[in-house]
């Protein structure tokens, strides 16, 4: 129940958004104002706050990094490749098909329900997965992204690292680590102000997802959306959890790597995609399909691994 709890009003938010746009009772066109306040505004917010709150010591566990930090970029990897060798799709087509695989929702998913099964020791280890998301993920999605959208100069290497170092995803990313490395707290006012302006994050990109998500789109992406949804919720968990095997990884810190695994493809997925104008149709499905479908497989994955850590409340 404390999994469905979490994963349903997520879907509801998307089917609201879809609701309103299929009545009109919201423009679709509203989808591109919500998702460039996300890029430019809500994303970077959050980023910076999640990042900088870290002790810098705690993103150093090299057995859970590599167990979630592998597993992501191996399962990216692998379908970056595969469609890759398909010639009709490019670069960046590729690198968000990848993504759609493997980029997973831990902060709004994972983290809430780790904490509520587990309890505070929990925490942690999904803190540090949602920061491998935001300083390695996502940075590699923003480089290869903005590779196929240079032009003229800023094709050239010293304008494509300009282009890319003033990317709001990477810039925040990377002034939360320099804040994390100091060690300084976020004075409370500021965090107040970040946690503001990241609380919107959610709304404005569920709701942006179910704007721009259509019957027709589903259909024409019905085969690709369930074979991303495969991958994310069934094969990177199993090869997350492998690795957590081979590595020697402690129970606890094995059951928070497979949920933050297991758990449905981040919806700022949605936000790079809508913001580079690729693959929408495709990201926004496979949002939706993974948020529904995950309310049963994360259940599953919650039982199988029931018993390796036991007695940690």
């Amino acid at each position: 129940m404390e999994v469905a709890s979490l994963v349903l009003p997520v879907f509801a938010i998307i089917v609201t958004g879809w609701l309103a746009g299929a009545l009109g009772y919201l423009s679709r066109s509203l989808a591109d104002a919500l998702v460039h306040f996300a890029y430019n505004v809500a994303m970077p917010a959050l980023l910076i706050v999640t990042i900088a709150q870290e002790p810098a010591r705690n993103l150093l566990e090299w057995r859970f990094l590599l167990a979630f930090g592998g597993g992501s970029l191996l399962c990216f990897a692998l379908v970056f490749l595969v469609v890759r060798a398909r010639s009709e799709h490019d670069i960046a087509s590729s690198t968000i098909y990848g993504m759609t695989a493997a980029m997973t929702n831990t902060g709004f998913v994972a983290l809430p329900i780790l904490h509520a099964i587990y309890g505070q020791p929990a925490v942690l280890p999904a803190a540090v997965a949602t920061v491998f998301v935001a300083a390695v993920m996502f940075p590699i999605t923003v480089i290869l992204l903005e590779r196929r959208d240079a032009r003229g100069p800023s094709a050239h290497a010293a304008g494509l690292v300009k282009q890319i170092l003033l990317n709001p995803m990477v810039l925040s990313t990377l002034i939360g680590l320099v804040w994390a490395i100091t060690g300084l707290p976020i004075p409370a006012p500021v965090a107040a102000y970040l946690n503001m302006i990241a609380a919107a994050l959610t709304p404005c990109a569920l709701l942006a997802i179910g704007l721009g998500l259509s019957v027709e789109g589903l259909r024409s992406k019905l085969t690709a959306t369930f074979a991303l949804a495969t991958v994310k919720l069934v094969i990177m968990p199993l090869i997350v959890y492998g690795l957590c095997v081979v590595s020697g990884l402690n129970p606890l810190y094995t059951v928070a790597a497979v949920v933050c695994a297991a758990v449905p493809t981040a919806k700022t997925v949605y936000v790079l995609a809508h913001e580079h104008k690729v693959e929408e149709a495709l990201v926004a499905a496979t949002v939706s399909i993974t948020t529904m479908l995950s309310v049963g497989t994360l259940l599953v994955a919650l039982y199988l691994l029931s018993g390796l850590a036991t007695g940690v409340r």
